[in-house]
Order: structure tokens, then C-alpha cells, then sequence
């Protein structure tokens, strides 16, 4: 099977005029300050790739502050918050700590006592007395 389209546009066409395309000229920059101070002044192509080791030195320095900062604005904020927490632990104790205080008065554990079936006794205690015992 041959390409038959083809055969066909071959035969039918048309010779048309092969113009030359015209060629872009360069354009030129208009000649102000920075056009002059880009191309001629301080800022050549051989300045600035020699500079660019040090740029990018300079980048890379940059991403590290920036990282650098990060890193402590995170810290600061870790510290804040168990700061927090500290104070909050620190009422805590304080709270259970007059609770307990509370709890362990002579009337508050005769008051538990008594739940249990116990009583406080009215007799004071008794001392006893050891006497020597002689040896014969």
C-alpha cells in the first residue's frame, strides 16, 4: 500500500515563490544608565562570573541565618511552653499538697475512722513501769 495522498499533493501543486525569510537584525538597547552600567561599568560578564563563587557563598550563608532563626524562634517557643506546664504542675502540687495537709488534721482522720467502724479512745494512754528484777 503506497501513499497515495501524497502522490497526489506531489502532483498537484502549485510552485509557489520561496522568499527568503528576512534575517532579525540584533536589536539595539537604548543607551541609559543601566544598559551602560550592565555592559560597561562595573558589572561585566567576566566580573560577574568571577564573582559568583562569592554569591553564592553569601546565598548560601543567608539560608543558614534564616534556618539559624527558625530554629531559635521553635526553641523559644518549646521553652514557653513547658514554662507553662511548669507553672501548672507547680499549682498543682500546691493544691494537693494543702489537701493532704487538710486531710491529715487529727479531726479530718478521726472523721475517716469512724466510717470504718473505729473510735478514738477517751482514756489517756497508759505508761508502764519496768522494775528491776533482782537476781538471786
Amino acid at each position: 500500500m503506497s501513499n497515495r495522498f501524497r502522490e497526489e499533493i506531489a502532483e498537484g501543486e502549485v510552485e509557489q515563490e520561496v522568499r527568503p525569510e528576512p534575517k532579525l537584525e540584533k536589536a539595539e538597547l537604548p543607551r541609559n544608565f543601566l544598559t551602560t552600567f550592565f555592559r560597561e561599568g562595573v558589572v561585566s560578564k567576566e566580573a560577574a562570573t568571577e564573582a559568583l563563587p562569592f554569591v553564592l557563598f553569601v546565598a548560601f550563608l543567608g539560608m543558614v541565618y534564616i534556618g539559624n532563626q527558625n530554629f531559635a524562634v521553635k526553641n523559644i517557643r518549646d521553652i514557653d511552653k513547658v514554662s507553662k506546664e511548669v507553672k501548672e504542675l507547680g499549682w498543682d502540687f500546691k493544691t494537693l499538697k494543702a489537701d493532704l495537709m487538710l486531710k491529715s488534721t487529727q479531726t479530718e482522720v478521726a472523721k475517716q475512722v469512724d466510717t470504718l467502724g473505729l473510735h478514738e479512745p477517751i482514756e489517756p494512754p497508759k505508761k508502764l513501769m519496768v522494775t528491776e528484777i533482782s537476781k538471786n
